[in-house]
C-alpha cells in the first residue's frame, strides 16, 4: 500500500500521467455509454423512435442532476483526501471519506422520494409535451428508484481514484457498462419493453457498479478503508468537502439547466417541428458531453498527482503535472473539433436515421461545437483549481461558463439573431469561459505553486 501512495510522489510525470488518466479517459467514455447507447437503441425504434429521443432529451438532464449530487460528494472528499495522504495524515483521509459515504446514502433517500413526488412538474419544465411525456416518465421512474445505486458507484469511486487505483476505478464503470450494452437490447427489443427496458438496464448495471465499488473500499487492497468509526459526520469534516465538490457539481448539473434552457427557447421559436428539434438538441448535447469525457478523465486522472503532491509541497512535480495535462487537453480538443467541422453527418446518424433529423442538425452540430477548440485550456485550469483544494475560485469558474455566459446567452442572443442564435449561444461561451479561466488560473497559480498556501484550509 506504501508503494501505491508513494508512486504519485515519486514516477515520473509523464509515465504517471499516461498510467493515470488512460483508465480514467476509458472510464468516462464508458460511463457516458449509460446513457449514450440507451439513446442509440431508443432513436432506431420503428415508428417511435424520432419521439422516444426526445423523451429521454427531456429525462436526462434530471438524471444528470442525481449524478451531479454524487460528484458534490464524491469529487469534493476525494481531492481532500488525496491531499491528506500526501499530507500523511491517513486517518484524516479515512474520515473523509467515511463521511462521505454517509452522505451519499442520505442524499440517496431524499433525492428519490423528490423526484419520485415531483416528477410530472419537472419533466414537463425541461420541454416534455404531451406526445413525450408518458415516455420521458416510464424512464424517469425506473431510474430514479436507482438513485442509491448511481450515488454509491459514482461518488465513492471517486475514492479509488484519488488513492492512484486508476485501473480498479475504471473496472468500476467497465463492468456496469458492459452489463448496460448487453441487457439494453434484450430489453428493449427483445422483451419489447422500449424505454422501460433501457431504464431497467441502467439501473441494474448501476447496482453491479455500486456493489463493487463498497467491497473494494472496505477489502484489503485499499489503501483508505470504509470503517464504521468513520460513518458517523462531523460537520468539520464533511463541509470543507462539500465546499470542494460544488465545482464539479455545478459542472454537472448546470448541463441540466442549460438543456432546460434550450428546451424552453426551442419550444418558443420552435413552432410546429418543436419535437424533432429537440430530438436535435437532444443528439448535440449527447454528442458535446462525449466529446468533452476524454478530457474530463485526462483532467481526473491529473488530480490524484496534484493534489498528492501539493499536500507533500512538492510544486514542481505539481507544475510539470499541470503542464503536461493541458497541452494534451488542447491536442485532444482541436482534433475534435476539426473532426466535427469535417463528418458532423456521421456523429448525427449513430442516433438517427431520420431524414428530417439528418437534414439540420449536421449544420447545428457544427455551429454548436465549433467553440471546442479552446475547452481544453478551460477544463484543466479548472479542474486543477479543485486538486489543488481551491474551493472558490474553482466554484466561481463553474459557475462562468454555464451560468454566468451560456445561459444568458441563449436567452439573448435568439432576441438578435433569431433562432439560430440558440445555437450559436455555446461556442460564444465556450470561448468567452475558455479565455477568461485561463487568465484568472495563472494570474492567481503563481502565489500557490509559491508554496505560501498548501493548508487544507486555504
Amino acid at each position: 500500500m506504501e508503494e501505491q501512495e508513494n508512486k504519485l510522489g515519486t514516477a515520473p510525470i509523464g509515465k504517471l500521467l499516461v498510467q493515470m488518466s488512460l483508465p480514467a479517459i476509458t472510464a468516462q467514455v464508458i460511463n457516458a455509454l449509460y446513457n449514450i447507447v440507451d439513446r442509440i437503441y431508443i432513436g432506431h425504434l420503428p415508428e417511435v423512435g424520432s419521439l422516444a429521443l426526445a423523451s429521454l432529451g427531456v429525462a436526462f438532464p434530471l438524471i444528470m442532476i442525481i449524478s451531479a449530487f454524487a460528484a458534490l460528494i464524491g469529487m469534493g472528499g476525494a481531492p481532500r483526501a488525496a491531499i491528506a495522504m500526501g499530507a500523511g495524515k491517513k486517518d484524516e483521509a479515512e474520515k473523509i471519506l467515511g463521511n462521505s459515504f454517509s452522505a451519499l446514502f442520505l442524499m440517496s433517500i431524499v433525492l428519490t422520494v423528490l423526484f419520485l413526488l415531483t416528477s410530472d412538474t419537472l419533466l414537463t419544465w425541461f420541454g416534455a409535451t404531451e406526445k413525450s411525456l408518458p415516455m420521458a416518465k416510464s424512464y424517469f421512474t425506473i431510474y430514479v428508484l436507482g438513485t442509491i445505486s448511481v450515488q454509491m458507484a459514482l461518488g465513492l469511486n471517486s475514492f479509488i481514484s484519488a488513492q492512484g487505483f486508476s485501473t480498479m476505478s475504471m473496472m468500476t464503470v467497465l463492468i456496469g457498462a458492459i452489463s448496460n450494452i448487453i441487457l439494453d437490447p434484450i430489453l428493449i427489443y427483445g422483451f419489447d419493453m422500449g424505454v422501460r427496458g433501457a431504464a431497467i438496464a441502467t439501473v441494474f448495471s448501476q447496482t453491479i457498479s455500486a456493489v463493487w465499488v463498497i467491497l473494494f473500499l472496505t477489502g484489503k487492497k485499499t489503501i483508505l478503508k470504509i470503517k464504521m468509526a468513520n460513518l458517523k459526520i462531523q460537520k468539520e469534516i464533511l463541509l470543507p468537502a462539500i465546499a470542494l465538490g460544488v465545482s464539479p457539481f455545478i459542472m454537472q448539473s448546470t448541463e441540466s439547466l442549460v438543456q432546460l434552457t434550450f428546451n424552453a427557447q426551442i419550444k418558443h421559436y420552435g413552432g410546429d417541428q418543436v419535437d424533432i428539434l429537440i430530438s436535435a438538441m437532444s443528439i448535440l448535447l449527447s454528442c458535446m458531453q462525449f466529446f468533452v469525457l476524454p478530457v474530463t478523465g485526462l483532467t481526473q486522472g491529473a488530480q490524484p498527482i496534484v493534489s498528492y503532491n501539493y499536500g507533500a509541497k512538492k510544486i514542481d512535480r505539481v507544475k510539470k503535472t499541470f503542464g503536461l495535462l493541458v497541452k494534451s487537453a488542447l491536442i485532444y480538443t482541436t482534433t475534435v473539433w476539426a473532426l466535427v467541422l469535417l463528418f458532423p453527418t456521421v456523429f448525427i446518424r449513430l442516433f438517427s436515421s431520420d431524414p428530417q433529423l439528418l437534414a439540420i442538425a449536421p449544420g447545428y452540430l457544427r455551429v454548436f461545437m465549433s467553440g471546442m477548440l479552446l475547452l481544453g485550456a478551460q477544463f484543466s485550469c479548472q479542474q486543477t483549481f479543485v486538486a489543488l483544494g481551491q474551493a472558490k475560485v474553482s466554484m466561481f469558474l463553474a459557475l462562468l461558463r454555464k451560468i454566468i455566459l451560456l445561459i444568458p446567452l441563449a436567452l439573448i442572443l435568439p432576441l438578435v439573431m433569431g433562432f439560430n442564435g440558440i445555437f450559436i449561444a455555446e461556442p460564444a461561451a465556450d470561448v468567452l469561459a475558455s479565455l477568461s479561466t485561463s487568465t484568472v488560473f495563472f494570474l492567481m497559480t503563481r502565489k500557490l505553486f509559491s508554496g505560501e498556501k498548501t493548508s487544507l484550509n486555504d
